[in-house]
Formats: C-alpha cells, structure tokens, sequence
C-alpha cells in the first residue's frame, strides 16, 4: 500500500482508495479526489507540507496528513 505523501515529484498516480472518517474524507471528495482519479504531484514543499497536486486540470494543495489518507497506485 502507497499513499500519496510516498509518492514523488513529476509522478502520476491513481486513486485506489481514500481512508479517514466523515469530514476529512468529504473534503478530500470535495476536491474531486475519488477513486479512479489520477492525480499528477507538481510539488512538495522542503518538509513535505503542502503536496501540490493537479486533479482534473485543477490545481491543488493538500496537507501533508490529507495526503496520507489517500492511497494510490
């Protein structure tokens, strides 16, 4: 199991999963995060807070613990 915080720089990966409970994971479904979705990781901050990410031609920043409760492939 991968989660998004693990993966790199310049990668593309696809959604598998979201863990978390009620409105942390509401949250990330808000931002059109779900499963099956790919998302390209543009950025991470020198300690890894935020993640910049682009999610269906948006671009997004998600917390380093957001970040751990998604899980990819």
């Amino acid at each position: 199991m991968k989660t998004l915080k693990e993966v790199s720089v310049g990668e593309t990966v696809t959604v598998k999963k979201l863990s978390g409970e009620g409105p942390v994971k509401r949250r990330i479904m808000d931002m059109g995060i779900t499963k099956g979705v790919q998302i390209f990781v543009r950025k991470v901050a020198p300690l890894g807070d935020p993640v910049e990410v682009t999610v269906r031609g948006y671009e997004l920043s998600l917390r380093r613990a957001d970040a751990q409760m998604i899980e990819v492939e």
